[in-house]
């Protein structure tokens, strides 16, 4: 399957199950950033969140920093991010493809990319584009579904893209690691 079929089929997949997504994965990404926000502080940050799905993250994040931009390819989930984000005033939402984000280089102090990974037809160019969003001293969070990917092939996968790890999770609990990388 070619690169753009295989993000049209995740992107379809996720507007199926759009109505759904919260009640199969709240619990589970709350874990996620609950492991990633325990070394992050976002006050007064320009955060990008990858791969936003319904905005779960925005009630972490929203209250303190100064912007959260929340990206997904699926329409429907942005809808219900949409309802999620209006309690925000500095959420915004953008439909756009992880591997081509519409934003100017070096923009956000913090990228957010949980569960985004394993849907990329080649994850070392998402990699790319994610650290082209982010200032050179920025923190990006990125996740690795551990049922897709070992723990050695996601720790290649960071080190290959010239990410350097500072704060790696793999509790039992966590369906995915959780890896803070500048």
């Amino acid at each position: 399957m070619n690169k753009w079929n295989q993000k049209r089929t995740t992107m379809r997949r996720y507007d199926l199950t759009a109505e759904m997504y919260e009640r199969r994965y709240t619990e589970e990404q709350k874990a996620k950033y609950k492991a990633a926000l325990k070394t992050l502080n976002v006050t007064g940050k320009r955060v990008l969140d990858v791969g936003c799905g319904t905005g779960l993250l925005f009630s972490h994040v929203a209250t303190s920093a100064q912007t959260v931009v929340g990206v997904d390819v699926s329409s429907k989930l942005l809808l219900q991010a949409k309802e999620r984000a209006r309690k925000f005033p500095n959420v915004h939402l953008v439909q756009a493809d992880a591997d081509h984000l519409p934003f100017t280089s070096s923009h956000f102090n913090i990228v957010f990319a949980f569960t985004v990974l394993q849907n990329m037809p080649n994850p070392p160019e998402t990699l790319r584009e994610i650290k082209r969003n982010a200032l050179r001293d920025a923190s990006v969070v990125v996740t690795g579904l551990k049922k897709a990917i070992s723990l050695e092939a996601f720790r290649m996968l960071l080190q290959d893209a010239g990410l350097q790890v500072v704060s790696f999770e793999d509790a039992d609990e966590l369906k995915c690691y959780v890896a803070v990388i500048v």
